[in-house]
C-alpha cells in the first residue's frame, strides 16, 4: 500500500500544488492589471503562465522524485529528462518576461512622445532587442542542456582547444549571415530605416513591415511582400520618404493647349484643395514649366502630411482638374491641329479648284510631272 500511495502523493501533490500556485499567481496578475490599467505589464506577464506552471511542476517533481521510489532502475534517465525540461521551461519563461518588460517600456514611451518618427525608431529597436534576448537565452539554454551530459563536459577541453580554428572556419562559412546580423544591429541603432517608414527600393514603393537581424520585409501598395537582406540597406542607396519628417510635396503635370486659362486654373486648384481633406494647407502652386509646338506643360505643387495623403491629393487634383477643363474649357485640352497654316502678310491665299490642283503662285517654281 505504501508503494502505491507514495508515488501518488509525490506526483499528485506536485501537480496539485502547481495548479494552486499558478491559479493564485494568475489571480494576482488579473487584479494588478485591473488596478493599473495604464500599464500593460501585468496583462503581458499573464502570457507566461504556461511556462511558469511548467517550471513549478518540473522543479517539484525533480526535487521529490527520489522520495517517490518509482522506476528506480531508470532514476538517472528520468532525472536527466526532468532537468532538461526544467532548463527549457525556464528559458521559455525568461523570454516571456523579457518580452513583457520590453513591450511595456515601448508602450509607455509611445504614450509620452507624439513624434511618429521617434516612436517608429524605438519600435524597431525594441523588436530587434527582443529577438536578440530570445536568441541569447536560447543559446544559453541549449548550452546548459548539453553540459548536463558527462560526455559533453569531458569534450569541453578539446572544444576550447580548437575554438580558434573553428571560429575562423565558421566566420568564413557564415560571412554573409554575420554581415546581415551586424547590418540588422546597425539599422536598429543607426536610425537608417524603421518599422512603418515609407521607402522606395529597386523602383518599388512600400512600407517597412518587419525588421529582423537578417532580413527586412517591405509591404508594397498592392499588398505584395518584398523580403530583402538587411545588408542591402547598408550597402546600396534607397529612398526613405519618412526620414526627417513625414511631410511631403507632390507634383501633378498636365499637357494642355496654349490657350489654357491659367489664372482660372489657379483658382480652381485652390478650390479643389480646400475640399480635399488630405491636403495639409502648407502650400499650393500652379506654373507653366515647359512648352512645345502644340502643348504647354503645366505643373501643380501640392503638400500633405505623409506619403499616403500626398498620393490621394495628387490623384484628386489630377482627376477634378481634367474634368473641370473638359466641362468648362474644352478648348484648353490638347488636340491635333488640322487647319491650314497662316501665310505671311502680302501673300494671297491659294484658290482651290475642284477640277484640278490649286493654281501656281508667282514665287513657286513650275510643277513638272511625268
Amino acid at each position: 500500500m505504501e508503494n502505491v500511495l507514495r508515488p501518488l502523493i509525490v506526483v499528485g501533490g506536485s501537480v496539485v500544488l502547481t495548479l494552486l500556485i499558478g491559479w493564485a499567481t494568475d489571480l494576482l496578475l488579473r487584479k494588478a492589471d485591473a488596478r493599473h490599467g495604464e500599464t500593460p505589464l501585468w496583462g503581458l506577464l499573464r502570457r507566461g503562465r504556461i511556462p511558469y506552471q511548467l517550471v513549478l511542476c518540473t522543479a517539484l517533481l525533480r526535487g521529490s522524485y527520489d522520495s517517490a521510489q518509482v522506476l528506480e532502475e531508470h532514476r538517472v534517465g528520468i532525472g536527466q529528462i526532468l532537468t532538461l525540461v526544467l532548463i527549457g521551461s525556464t528559458a521559455w519563461l525568461v523570454i516571456r518576461i523579457a518580452a513583457a518588460v520590453v513591450e511595456t517600456t515601448y508602450t509607455r514611451y509611445a504614450r509620452v512622445h507624439r513624434d511618429p518618427a521617434r516612436v517608429r525608431r524605438v519600435r524597431t529597436q525594441v523588436t530587434l532587442i527582443t529577438r536578440v534576448v530570445a536568441a541569447v537565452v536560447g543559446v544559453v539554454a541549449v548550452a546548459a542542456m548539453l553540459l548536463t551530459f558527462p560526455a559533453m563536459r569531458a569534450a569541453g577541453a578539446s572544444l576550447l582547444a580548437s575554438a580558434g580554428i573553428l571560429g575562423i572556419v565558421a566566420g568564413v562559412a557564415a560571412q554573409s549571415t554575420l554581415s546581415n546580423m551586424f547590418a540588422g544591429l546597425q539599422i536598429a541603432f543607426g536610425d537608417m530605416v524603421r518599422i512603418g517608414d515609407t521607402v522606395v527600393v529597386d523602383g518599388e514603393w512600400g512600407t517597412v513591415e518587419e525588421i529582423t537581424l537578417t532580413f527586412l520585409t517591405v509591404r508594397t501598395w498592392d499588398e505584395r511582400r518584398i523580403t530583402m537582406p538587411v545588408s542591402y540597406f547598408t550597402s546600396k542607396p534607397f529612398e526613405n520618404w519618412s526620414r526627417g519628417g513625414a511631410q511631403m510635396t507632390g507634383i501633378v503635370y498636365w499637357h494642355l493647349d496654349h490657350s489654357a486659362p491659367l489664372d482660372l486654373m489657379r483658382e480652381r486648384l485652390r478650390d479643389i484643395l480646400r475640399e480635399c481633406p488630405a491636403w495639409d494647407g502648407r502650400a499650393c502652386d500652379l506654373s507653366v514649366t515647359d512648352s512645345t509646338a502644340s502643348t504647354l506643360q503645366v505643373r501643380a505643387l501640392v503638400t500633405a502630411k505623409d506619403a499616403d495623403d500626398i498620393w490621394q491629393v495628387r490623384v484628386t487634383v489630377r482627376e477634378q482638374m481634367i474634368g473641370w477643363l473638359a466641362t468648362n474649357h474644352p478648348y484648353a485640352l490638347p488636340r491635333v491641329n488640322t487647319a491650314d497654316a497662316s501665310l505671311p502678310p502680302g501673300i494671297p491665299a491659294p484658290v482651290r479648284s475642284s477640277d484640278g490642283p490649286p493654281p501656281r503662285r508667282a514665287h513657286e517654281p513650275p510643277r513638272t510631272g511625268r
